[in-house]
């Protein structure tokens, strides 16, 4: 072998195993990657986007509630007896699903918890999902965009069920469409199904106890909840226990 070829297959021998590093591996045959497989790979695409759903409703539930609806203020309690709970005020976005906008807020709900046959003086909070269209109160409106009966009516006297004060409970107050005609004041004594189902179940402002049926949160949350709630959003509350609102009542 001629000394300048030996030399050149030396130093080729030495750049291999030194430079490289364990050797060097025949040339491919298939040649580098199509340039666009070689973007692809170095531009991935955006991950997917997951909708996320109300939490802990079962899809009994979730069926009640209007497909145009995008916010749904969320009042839940441990158990069918329970007479406090929590309140959440949820958004929805088209793509991205359901978030919390507002919450958790205490509440309280009637004496003796809740229902899925709420009848007059039971003393039980209706479970369900009921729009929410029409507020009023005995203070002037705060600003909220739905429709609003500043009302001297609105007033209350008397003691609650823990000998607590009743007087400003009806300060704020949110009709829950339970047993009456949306789109009127929420002084409105009609009671489409009759009168021995109950009616006159609001949100309204807390007195410091259960209630009778309604469901109570602090004045601030009242004013909050006031002017959070859009009608072109299509409101509703959907409201009970726990077990209620994942597996229906028993």
């Amino acid at each position: 072998m001629p000394v300048r070829r030996a030399l050149v297959l030396v130093v080729g021998a030495v750049v291999c195993a030194g430079v490289l590093g364990g050797g060097c591996a025949p040339p491919s045959r298939e040649g580098p990657p199509p340039a666009r497989q070689r973007t692809a790979a170095a531009h991935p695409g955006p991950p997917a986007v997951v909708f996320r759903p109300l939490p802990g409703l079962g899809p009994g539930m979730l069926a009640r509630i209007p497909a145009a609806t995008r916010q749904v203020l969320m009042v839940r309690a441990a158990t069918e007896d329970a007479s406090r709970g929590r309140a959440v005020l949820y958004e929805r976005d088209p793509v991205r699903g359901w978030s919390a906008a507002a919450g958790p807020w205490p509440t309280h709900n009637g004496l003796r918890g809740w229902t899925d046959d709420h009848h007059e003086g039971d003393l039980r909070t209706p479970v369900g999902v009921f729009g929410l269209s029409d507020a009023g109160g005995r203070l002037p409106d705060p600003g909220t965009r739905l429709p609003y009966d500043e009302d001297p009516a609105f007033t209350v006297e008397g003691d609650g069920h823990l000998g607590e004060p009743l007087e400003g409970s009806f300060d704020f107050v949110i009709a829950i469409d339970y047993n009456r005609v949306p789109g009127t004041t929420p002084l409105d004594p009609t009671r489409p199904l009759g009168d021995e189902l109950g009616g006159g179940v609001w949100l309204h402002v807390d007195h410091g106890g259960p209630t009778n049926a309604c469901v109570s949160l602090s004045e601030e949350h009242m004013r909050a909840l006031l002017l959070a709630l859009d009608p072109e959003e299509r409101p509703v509350v959907v409201m009970g226990p726990e077990p209620a609102l994942r597996d229906g009542m028993a």
